[in-house]
């Protein structure tokens, strides 16, 4: 018989356990997206963006041929990180550049949490190749895209069959805070929350608003 013990579970990420890399947020690759609306996917990207800055979460920003072809990240992620260098890449496969692997091994998480487009090529390969060097592979499946709904769903079925966990982009939020006691990030998780947290969000704010209630009776 197990016992329990108030411990968060392994599998759970942490603020210092993880990167997280964002791929290829560009114009071009967001124009062919259909599996998610422009707007919701923009939303979700500011979303894990404010969260990882927030919690100082290591992140790298990664693009394909920015100048020549794909054009520039998204503005909701290039504010977030105040002008964080951008590793322009050639190759479709993030893993398979050399200055990204360098800034992986710099960093030395062996968790690492990714989000882009589009989901079945960029996404797909940097988690495989991860996977198979024996990483801990996450990725925010709301916070990725692909041309059609069904590319985007096969790509998923084969990311978990490789043995990556799926999150969403509010979860990847809340899963950093999880502790309301955490008075230190409080204020900024609930405030992402508010802004890009959706209907949560909105909860949030009208809670706050009518009755100066607060998650974790915080006021």
């Amino acid at each position: 018989m197990p016992t329990a013990t108030a411990n968060p579970g392994k599998s759970l990420i942490s603020p210092t356990d993880h990167m997280l890399v964002l791929i290829d947020f560009q114009s071009q690759m967001a124009f062919a997206t259909k599996s998610i609306s422009a707007e919701l996917l923009r939303n979700n990207a500011a979303l894990i963006s404010r969260a990882a800055k927030s919690f100082s979460v290591p992140t790298i920003l990664t693009t394909v041929a920015e100048k020549s072809f794909s054009g520039p990240m998204f503005e909701e992620i290039v504010d977030a990180f105040g002008g964080q260098p951008m590793l322009d890449r050639t190759s479709m496969n993030t893993w398979e550049d050399a200055a990204v692997i360098d800034e992986i091994n710099r960093i030395g998480k062996p968790r690492i949490v990714f989000a882009g487009l589009w989901t079945s090529v960029c996404i797909v390969g940097p988690v495989a190749s991860a996977i198979d060097q024996g990483f801990d592979a996450y990725f925010i499946a709301d916070a990725c895209g692909d041309i059609s709904t069904e590319a985007h769903e096969r790509a998923v079925q084969r990311m978990i069959q490789l043995g990556a966990k799926p999150m969403t982009s509010l979860q990847y939020l809340l899963e950093l805070q999880r502790d309301w006691a955490r008075t230190e990030t409080y204020d900024s998780t609930t405030g992402i929350a508010k802004k890009w947290g959706g209907a949560y969000g909105l909860g949030v704010t009208y809670a706050k608003t009518m009755f100066g209630a607060s998650e974790g009776g915080h006021a």
